[in-house]
């Protein structure tokens, strides 16, 4: 069972930089998938980007492509998520997920309550604005 936990968001410009963090303090991440995923207030849940245990196929949605980077830190058990030139739209609730396998289409997952992955943080809230 794993206990994933985020951390990393807050306020910042538009244009600003952040870097989300999701680590779990028992169990290694190497072995999984991991996925960031976001919820903005009344929207569904999207997905953001998603990188397999082996690094390949890492996936990023199109609003987030070039601006966003997922990256693994082994000695630490943590994965970043980089974001780089934030805009409005990119407030939400920032999610990392974890199963064995990624969406197969980052912009298409699965209904609650999983969303297609297995183990879910609590979140951590970006806001986006001057």
């Amino acid at each position: 069972q794993l206990q994933l936990v985020e951390s990393g968001g807050g306020l910042v410009q538009p244009g600003g930089s952040l870097r989300l963090s999701c680590v779990e303090s028992q169990v290694t991440l190497s072995y999984y998938a991991i996925g960031w995923f976001r919820q903005a207030p009344g929207k569904e849940r999207e997905g953001v980007s998603c990188m397999l245990a082996s690094g390949h196929n890492t996936q990023y949605a199109d609003s987030v492509k070039g601006r966003f980077t997922i990256d693994r830190d082994v000695a630490n058990n943590t994965v970043y998520l980089q974001m780089n030139n934030l805009k409005p739209e990119d407030t939400a609730v920032y999610y990392c997920a974890a199963a064995w396998g990624c969406p197969y289409d980052i912009h298409i997952i699965d209904p609650p309550p999983k969303y297609g992955m297995d183990y879910w943080g609590k979140g951590t809230l970006v806001t986006v604005s001057s």
